[in-house]
């Protein structure tokens, strides 16, 4: 019997649904899901093993204007993921007009490799608006595959993941067939805080955070996890902690229930916020971080 493999790259606006998708398709929550843009920072694999086919899913942040050094290195994640993509998955959503970066919507309009743009979020609009959005995105992108969707929903999914299958090379599989993603263990502690940190709290706090996991012991029956959460100034620090700690345990006890579906055992976690001022222009955080490859 052949074997395909590929790796499969999902670019897009902010907050278009691109982790939504990933996640459907992966059937499980790799990448942070929230109502509020950039929540994406780095370039996530997702792996979907059959018996004949192996997806390797790249989930990446969407698509800004880079206003400071971590915005550029998030760009430079979507970059990376035009140069070794075999199908490209353009994400737009119902109403939508236009990429952010011209630079990257001319890349692909003239890509060499399979496109399948998906309409997303079609479950919020009605018929006329539909067939007026997939007429622009025909004319707009005419080396594309249309496909309205809501990633949300499930709809239609099913289908685009049939497409994308059929569109895999033929090859040999790239990863092992139980693994699930590139990332290690860390890295979804630090995402499964961050996101809880996006919902709970409002205006530049979620966005000046990053997560180190300093320590991350598994025993048979419980994982013992110590995270610091980075801020940028002490006013921050003191918002995360909230009056008598309240919302920094809201925090960790939100994660825990998290992670404790994710790994399938009893967490112990503890946080703690410290200040490093302006990490998010420091090149040296920035590739501590992981932002500077």
């Amino acid at each position: 019997m052949s074997h395909k493999a590929g790796f499969v790259n999902i670019i897009g606006n902010p907050n278009v649904g691109k982790s939504t998708l990933m996640n459907a398709f992966v059937g499980e929550r790799l990448s942070i899901i929230t109502s509020k843009a950039q929540t994406t920072r780095h370039r996530i694999l997702g792996i979907v093993n059959g018996e004949d086919f192996q997806l390797i899913l790249s989930d990446t942040p969407g698509i800004i204007k880079p206003a400071y050094e971590m915005q550029e290195s998030m760009m430079n994640f979507v970059k990376s993921a035009f140069e070794d993509a075999d199908i490209l998955v353009y994400m737009v959503e119902i109403g939508e007009q236009d990429l952010k970066d011209e630079a990257f919507f001319n890349k692909i309009i003239h890509a060499t490799i399979p496109v399948l743009l998906l309409l997303n979020k079609i479950d919020n609009s009605n018929q006329e608006q539909l067939e007026e959005q997939v007429a622009f995105w025909t004319a707009k992108v005419p080396n594309a595959e249309i496909f309205p969707i809501s990633a949300l929903q499930n709809f239609n999914v099913p289908e685009v993941f049939s497409r994308i299958i059929s569109l895999l090379p033929e090859s040999p599989a790239y990863y092992p067939k139980d693994q699930l993603t590139d990332k290690p263990e860390r890295f979804f502690v630090n995402e499964t805080i961050r996101e809880k940190i996006l919902l709970n709290y409002s205006k530049e706090i979620p966005y000046a955070v990053e997560i180190v996991t300093e320590e991350f012991f598994e025993d048979e029956k419980i994982i013992r996890i110590r995270s610091i959460i980075m801020v940028e100034r002490e006013t921050q620090k003191g918002i995360i902690i909230g009056h008598k700690g309240a919302a920094l345990k809201k925090v960790g006890m939100d994660a825990r229930a998290d992670l404790e579906k994710f790994f399938g055992k009893q967490i112990h976690i503890e946080l703690v916020v410290k200040v490093n001022k302006n990490w998010r222009s420091n090149a040296d955080m920035l590739k501590r971080f992981g932002y500077n490859q």
